[in-house]
């Protein structure tokens, strides 16, 4: 491996001056794709390209007006005309593709160290970090600002409906989708130790991402690497012990907590219009109400009502604030309905996510069976880690359809997922359920599971064995 011509977030500072051409590799990546977009926002000539575009990205990218290369169709040679090569984080440590492109000549970099030099230096940045939640509660602080008449630059590491997955803003406030997932092959730490970030929101705190971290204390590791640098507020869900350890850590910063008991969110009234809910704000408790529904949707909203309330805003603007706010898509995104029931499409991979998105939709679409497509697709999903958390969540709907995984896991020390395990309990439970392998499997498997009495619900980061890009799309209405 030659990481000589590897520029670090220090090297593209310096010589930000001579950097007028990026070439994006692997750019249908979410925050790739998001990241292309800031850079040609903020000036620079921005191409891209991937072996495989698949929506939602590749339908965002068409958008944008940044020229993208199937991979099978260019030439490699053509990004020696580029003065720095961004490299996704695909792209693995040990593959042909990183020694090609190190021995392209050009210089490489990461999108964080890219981002951090050219864009987020300049920007009163918010980090929202956390286990879950990140990519709606960045969506959601943004519209908040927005409402609150501002114009506040966003990060989100997904697709928005009718809006730029990423937006420079006026510099009051930049809302970033930070995680804790390393930069690239070449920048082994953790994306948001690259976003000069001024408030942090830490809206959760438990094991993920097994392929790069064995334990809980890896993971905050990168926090303690990062909240020396935090000059403002850090405001926190303390319902999580990790977390919680992290403030005894750094008694010195002004950190700002939600979620237990005594402060709330205390949810009032929940259905499909919305929901009331109370907080406690400097000692009195004050009432809110929103059209987002779920408890953790509403913990996530929390972040943003003492970010603004710590910043001097009115509580009667606030209230304001919070009402009409959308959805990122895949983020409990209505796709349209099949053979008379509704289909909804959710992002949910981890354990406590799944649980929570069945809870909420069961209160949103009340008196229809939820049936469950689950694919474990992310390594730490489709190992054995949440064997007994993954079954036990998926106790909540009323018949769950697991795709079993196409590839194995990568977490050393683990097994498989076990599907027919998962399915197994699910049956002691009375709750039905089969396993399928295949995306015909899959397909029959629907067809006879639903009616108009039913909501499909699709859990999945990935294409759920191609499911997104069949004839099932095509027959939604």
């Amino acid at each position: 491996m030659d990481l000589s011509n590897v520029w670090t977030l220090n090297d593209l500072v310096s010589n930000a001056q001579s950097i007028k051409r990026i070439f994006f590799y692997r750019i249908c990546g979410t925050g790739m794709g998001a990241a292309a977009c800031l850079l040609k926002e903020a000036g620079h000539e921005v191409e891209g390209g991937d072996s495989t575009f698949a929506p939602p990205m590749s339908d965002y990218l068409d958008t944008t007006g940044i020229p993208c290369h199937s991979f099978d169709q260019m030439d490699f040679e053509y990004m020696k005309s580029f003065d720095l090569i961004v490299v996704g984080n695909v792209v693995a440590k040990a593959s042909e593709e990183a020694r090609k492109l190190e021995a392209l000549g050009p210089k490489l970099t990461s999108f964080p160290s890219a981002l951090g030099a050219f864009v987020l230096r300049k920007q009163n940045v918010v980090g929202i970090s956390g286990t879950h939640g990140k990519t709606t509660t960045t969506y959601l602080l943004s519209q908040m600002f927005d409402k609150l008449g501002m114009n506040p630059g966003h990060f989100v590491g997904g697709v928005i409906e009718g809006e730029k997955s990423a937006r420079l803003g006026d510099g009051s406030y930049f809302f970033i989708e930070s995680d804790e997932y390393d930069c690239a092959y070449f920048e082994k730490v953790s994306k948001f130790r690259r976003y000069s970030i001024d408030h942090l929101i830490i809206t959760s705190l438990e094991f993920d991402h097994g392929d790069i971290f064995d334990t809980i204390e890896d993971i905050k590791d990168e926090f303690r690497a990062l909240l020396p640098e935090i000059a403002h507020s850090i405001i926190y869900d303390s319902s999580y012990q990790a977390t919680v350890e992290l403030t005894d850590e750094f008694p010195d910063k002004k950190w700002f907590s939600y979620g237990n008991e005594k402060l709330g969110p205390e949810v009032l009234a929940m259905g499909p219009e919305g929901t009331t809910f109370s907080l406690m704000i400097d000692g009195r408790r004050e009432e809110f109400f929103s059209n987002v529904v779920g408890h953790h949707n509403i913990l996530n909203l929390t972040t943003g009502i003492i970010l603004a309330f710590r910043d001097g805003i009115g509580l009667g603007r606030i209230r304001e604030s919070i009402k009409g706010l959308s959805m990122v898509k895949r983020r409990q995104e209505e796709r349209g309905v099949y053979n008379g029931a509704l289909v909804i499409d959710d992002f949910a991979h981890h354990p406590r996510a799944v649980s929570l998105t069945i809870d909420t939709i069961k209160v949103k679409y009340p008196g229809k069976e939820v049936i469950v497509v689950m694919e474990p697709n992310s390594a730490t999903a489709r190992s054995s880690i949440f064997q007994e958390e993954f079954a036990i969540s998926l106790e909540k709907a009323d018949y769950v359809i697991m795709a079993r995984p196409m590839r194995d896991t990568t977490l050393k020390d683990y097994n498989n997922l076990d599907c027919d395990s998962i399915v197994a309990h699910l049956k002691e439970k009375e709750v039905g359920g089969e396993v399928i392998s295949e995306l015909p499997e899959l397909l029959s498997s629907i067809d006879r599971n639903i009616d108009d009495n039913k909501l499909l619900l699709i859990l999945s980061n990935g294409t759920c064995l191609g499911l997104w890009s069949s004839v099932f799309v095509n027959e939604l209405k």
